[in-house]
């Protein structure tokens, strides 16, 4: 099937890939823009993937205050050299990622950032609660990583649901910009302020 031009266009506008990217990604897809969508998500993905244990000791502290006044964020975005930090879309995408936990007060990066205990507590929390609901020993250990997984979702930066895009996670968000950029980026760490707040 032919691809045309605007089509290219419109997928490059999207999702940020390479003109040969976009289109191989029509041509795989029958020039379904949907389907190529996630057919580069996915391709990024697996790039991203390979990418992931490489060293981000560069990077930059991105702040952002609130309209208000009364929430600020300060967040480290790691990468690996600082012609990817000073990118101005870098810098965008931290201020994305600012903007999130200023709207979803994540406690925690992800979880390998939450205390032992605190895990081992809501661990026990949630299997008493199905032990209360009279759920057997191996359906308890069914249901508890899903219990969990919702867990992570409501205190784990990356886990959250994006507040502009509800269909992606903040990791894939950061995914995205390692397949866009070429190079490993991390979440390194975050204060979120609030007038009156602890």
């Amino acid at each position: 099937m032919a691809v045309s031009s605007e089509q290219i266009k419109e997928l490059r506008e999207r999702t940020g890939a390479g003109m040969m990217d976009c289109k191989k990604a029509l041509e795989e897809t029958n020039a379904d823009i949907e389907k190529a969508v996630t057919y580069l998500r996915e391709k990024g993905l697996a790039k991203a993937a390979k990418r992931a244990g490489r060293d981000t000791g560069e990077g930059k502290i991105i702040s952002y205050i609130h309209g208000t006044g009364k929430t600020g964020v300060i967040l480290e975005l790691n990468c690996e050299t600082d012609f990817v930090a000073n990118n101005s879309d870098f810098e965008a995408l931290g201020k994305e990622i600012a903007l999130q936990i200023t709207a979803m007060n994540p406690l925690y990066v992800n979880e390998e950032s939450i205390p032992k205990e605190e895990m081992e507590n809501e661990l026990s929390i949630q299997k008493a609660l199905l032990e209360k609901e009279g759920k057997k020993a191996e359906q308890i250990e069914k249901i508890l990583p899903g219990k969990m997984k919702k867990y992570y979702s409501e205190i784990c930066l990356v886990h959250q649901a994006s507040i502009r895009d509800n269909t992606k996670t903040i990791h894939e968000l950061v995914q995205e910009a390692i397949a866009k950029f070429g190079e490993n980026i991390t979440i390194r760490r975050f204060a979120r302020f609030q007038v009156g707040g602890q």
